[in-house]
């Protein structure tokens, strides 16, 4: 199996992700997707039967091949020679409510400004009893994000410094009101967040000449 790519490209003012995988000798194809917010705007697939069945060196030559992709697909958005139009990008309002549904547990996201960046999500929470504020360990959090066109959940768990962290990329956002929604539970007690989200409108990139 060779080692795939995951990489920010910046054109225009607007960060692009990318990543390229091997998609395995059952499906043997190289993968580069291009993401902006979440949404798939380009997706590039060859194949490499020719080098089926794989020994040590043909897995060297589609480690080459999976490298040069990745990175012709970099250079041509850097270029501005792959024609894209950014996603709206969500943007998270100030908390519609933050709700805790029992009296003893108080969740709190961290990082409420700077939680999504080049569409993938950097959630920093911490859990603590409401009263005195003492961490809680092996509390299980979730993120959902309702309204995203696939429904999705995202899970951790914290630490003994009552924190945990969740990194996923942005689900593309459906119709209708969106929404980051924030769970915590340990034992009996339980606690929500919810923030509403927005589209941030970006204007599309312009083609260098």
């Amino acid at each position: 199996m060779a080692t795939g790519h995951n990489s920010n490209a910046v054109f225009g003012g607007v960060t692009y992700h990318v990543q390229t995988e091997d998609r395995l000798t059952e499906h043997p194809f190289i993968d580069s997707t291009v993401y902006s917010n979440g949404k798939v705007l380009h997706r590039r697939t060859n194949s490499y039967y020719d080098l089926l069945p794989l020994a040590p060196e043909k897995e060297a030559i589609l480690q080459q091949r999976v490298d040069a992709q990745h990175h012709g697909v970099m250079e041509e958005i850097r270029s501005g020679a792959l024609h894209l139009t950014p996603s709206p990008a969500p943007q998270v309002c100030a908390p519609a409510a933050a709700q805790s549904q029992s009296s003893n547990l108080q969740l709190e996201l961290l990082n409420p400004r700077h939680w999504l960046a080049g569409g993938k999500a950097h959630l920093e929470m911490h859990v603590t009893v409401k009263a005195t504020h003492a961490s809680i360990s092996g509390a299980r959090v979730e993120a959902h994000i309702e309204g995203a066109a696939t429904p999705a959940v995202f899970v951790a768990q914290t630490g003994p410094d009552g924190r945990a962290t969740l990194n996923f990329p942005m689900p593309r956002l459906g119709g209708g009101e969106a929404a980051l929604v924030l769970f915590a539970a340990h034992g009996s007690e339980h606690a929500q967040l919810r923030f509403q989200l927005r589209a941030k409108l970006k204007a599309p990139a312009t083609s260098r000449k």
